[in-house]
């Protein structure tokens, strides 16, 4: 059943879509119950964004692609996106490999189709309505997070990064916020070195950007323990939204599953009433092993349920993402694989883009 373009449900036609019964999908009876509270089925607002993918193997669809982009194809696929109903983009990394995406006098920069992508990028947005959160990595090696939030000297990087691009690009009206990308695997709670690091860099960005928004991503969503301790690290952690990975396309949760870890994660987030809960929904599969292959545009089909599933317990819901696994059919700046119209096409059908 398609999801009204007005995104309004009754109760009755919400649960039938979902097709939710206690027995059906094996929801525990609260879960039902906060079910038959929601009047909206929320659509996709938002999409994590990047000029190259970190991982290599991962971007083998679109990276060379988008390598080659002039400024007019950034534009144009920042409109792409804002028509199709996107109004946030979390920018994944404003550096990797000891290189920066924009004119640095800390590191060099990468050889992109334009000179400086970011500030194409965040004018594009200005034009278009989309409100960007900046990235304050990776400057360090990806894949060693928690080294990267806890070495000093890293840090002190980090900060410098911050302020310089504070002053580049913090005067555009779609520099909505800051995005911190080091992510974190909950094993039940928060680790005391996330914490560190997330409070340091909103330090940081409270005092180059006060108006500014800040966002986490962290992972290991279905390990959250739901007991007082979690809510005391909520109360702690100085950040505006926490977007909870889904973990469905890195296959550590089944589909199914998903809407339990959100309901125990909405309690928490309403006891500690800090941080607003939102989801990151992954719209991707691989190609062959998990982090070691391509990625490929997931079946929309899926793509729905996973909306569903979160869609009662959080305040708004990205994706991971809309650049390599969604394409507008026609789009002159395509980049991914070519099952990507698909995928655009069943959620606009859907209702889920516009």
């Amino acid at each position: 059943m398609a999801v009204m373009m007005d995104n309004k449900l009754s109760r009755r036609s919400f649960l039938r879509t979902l097709g939710i019964t206690t027995l059906g999908l094996g929801f525990a009876p609260q879960i039902t119950a906060k079910l038959n509270e929601i009047k909206d089925v929320k659509l996709i607002e938002g999409s994590w964004f990047e000029f190259q993918h970190h991982n290599v193997a991962e971007g083998k669809y679109w990276n060379s692609t988008l390598a080659d982009f002039t400024a007019n194809q950034w534009d144009s696929k920042i409109k792409e996106m804002a028509q199709s109903g996107i109004r946030y983009l979390v920018l994944l990394n404003t550096a990797i490999h000891n290189r920066t995406y924009y004119p640095s006098a800390l590191l060099p920069k990468h050889q992109m189709g334009c000179n400086d992508p970011l500030e194409v990028v965040l004018t594009a947005a200005d034009k278009y309505g989309i409100n960007f959160f900046i990235s304050n990595g990776f400057y360090g090696e990806w894949t060693r997070p928690a080294f990267l939030m806890s070495d000093k000297s890293v840090e002190v990087m980090r900060l410098r990064a911050m302020n310089e691009i504070a002053e580049k690009y913090a005067h555009h009206k779609s520099f909505y916020g800051w995005y911190y990308p080091n992510e974190t695997g909950i094993s039940g709670h928060y680790d005391d070195i996330f914490i560190n690091y997330v409070n340091t860099s909103s330090m940081e960005a409270s005092r180059l950007t006060p108006q500014a928004k800040t966002l986490i991503a962290p992972y290991g969503t279905r390990n959250v323990v739901e007991d007082e301790k979690y809510v005391r690290q909520l109360e702690k952690i100085n950040v505006d939204f926490i977007a909870y990975q889904d973990e469905i396309g890195v296959q550590k949760t089944a589909v199914e599953e998903s809407a339990s870890f959100f309901e125990r994660l909405y309690n928490l987030h309403k006891k500690a009433a800090k941080s607003r809960l939102w989801a990151d929904v992954e719209v991707f599969d691989f190609e062959d092993a998990v982090y070691k292959s391509a990625l490929l545009p997931a079946p929309w089909e899926r793509v729905v349920e996973q909306l569903k599933a979160v869609s009662p317990f959080v305040e708004k819901i990205l994706i991971y993402q809309y650049i390599g696994m969604i394409n507008k059919p026609g789009t002159y700046t395509f980049a991914g694989h070519p099952d990507s119209i698909l995928l655009y096409e069943g959620l606009k059908k859907k209702g889920y883009l516009q």
